[in-house]
């Protein structure tokens, strides 16, 4: 099994609590800060795994990336999930189907953010073609700050297909546009059996993926900037859909 080396402390901290790849090794840097060193071996000793230490330019070796922050964690690769995995957790919990569906976005940051956000929002699962779409790698799980460990992911050879099957399940597809026939927020329902398409950054949605959404959106704009950009348009829409499902399983701090 090919392995990798996830790194920082809130990357390796939802691995090890997400428990979404098979986990190898903990290595912690010698001088790192007790109260972070001992909340991470715990974490690992529960999972039984061997924990190590070496110093600084060990770790950036394994990481092939200086900024580690003290913590590297050897692992498999990220394991992706099947899309009946997402419509499951959607009636585990007792909710309408709410998934993201990226066409050809590129890029980690828009990745991270966009992943970020989608396990913010309760979103069940992300799906991605597998032509044109990064794999889920290290640098990813960190930009999405480990969010990756705890989403279902799915990787799918055709988009089109894969959005007709959803449809034929019951799952609206609504397609962020900003073409004029696309809908602004709160003049469609959003709280249904849901899946958010958000294209690529410069090009926006293809064409035959635009066409097989149900409806498009678009976000109303009053400033100068032409639009946002992928990942925050993307981010906003996912909040105003979780608003219309009333913020369901949000927890508020006591």
């Amino acid at each position: 099994m090919k392995t990798e080396f996830l790194f920082r402390r809130n990357t390796v901290r939802e691995a090890l609590r997400g428990r979404r790849r098979p986990l190898f090794r903990l290595w912690l840097e010698t001088r790192l800060d007790k109260r972070v060193a001992q909340e991470l071996s715990a974490a690992a000793a529960s999972l039984r795994l061997p924990i190590e230490t070496a110093d600084k330019e060990k770790l950036g070796k394994l990481a092939q990336d200086r900024g580690h922050q003290g913590v590297v964690l050897e692992a498999g690769p990220y394991q992706y999930a099947a899309i009946d995995e997402m419509l499951g957790r959607a009636r585990q919990f007792g909710d309408k189907p709410f998934l993201l569906l990226l066409d050809q976005v590129h890029g980690p940051q828009n990745m991270g953010i966009l992943l970020r956000t989608a396990e913010a929002c309760g979103v069940h699962g992300v799906i991605l073609q597998e032509r044109n779409a990064p794999d889920i790698t290290p640098t990813i799980v960190m930009a999405s700050a480990g969010a990756t460990e705890h989403l279902p992911i799915a990787k799918v050879t055709n988009l089109v297909v894969t959005m007709k099957q959803l449809k034929e399940k019951g799952v609206w597809l609504a397609g962020l546009d900003v073409a004029p026939q696309a809908h602004l927020p709160g003049e469609i329902d959003l709280n249904r059996p849901l899946g958010l398409v958000v294209g690529h950054e410069g090009e926006g949605l293809r064409r035959l993926v635009g066409e097989t959404c149900d409806f498009l959106l678009q976000l109303p704009m009053r400033g100068r900037v032409e639009s946002l950009n992928a990942a925050a348009a993307g981010s906003v829409m996912m909040y105003l859909a979780w608003q219309e499902r009333g913020f369901a399983g949000f927890q508020p701090t006591p």
